[in-house]
């Protein structure tokens, strides 16, 4: 079974309003950074949820942003998606800052 389907879609995000230009790799909106809870793997758009996934943190390894981790706000699911060079920095910024204040108010 194919774990990896390139498909590429353009499409206005949900949350947000914008215009999105797909490249086959495209999963998430660049300005602010929700998904589409659309995928069983990735491109197959074989899952029935729909469900907006909100960017709820940020990986960061090297000191570079390298994923963002979706939840879907749906049915809960979590998932892990590299982030791309047209991802907006600003909205990148803003999530982790929300990352960090939410586990200081846990701690």
């Amino acid at each position: 079974m194919k774990r990896f389907q390139r498909t590429i879609e353009s499409f206005v995000c949900e949350h947000c309003g914008a215009k999105v230009e797909g490249n086959g790799y495209t999963n998430h909106c660049p300005h602010c950074l929700y998904s589409q809870h659309v995928d069983v793997n990735p491109g197959d758009r074989a899952h029935s949820c729909q469900g907006m996934m909100e960017p709820m943190q940020i990986i960061v390894k090297a000191g570079d942003p390298q994923s963002v981790v979706h939840r879907c706000l749906r049915c809960r699911t979590e998932q892990k998606t590299k982030l791309s060079d047209q991802d907006s920095m600003s909205t990148i910024i803003e999530v982790m800052k929300t990352f960090a204040e939410k586990q200081s108010h846990m701690s």
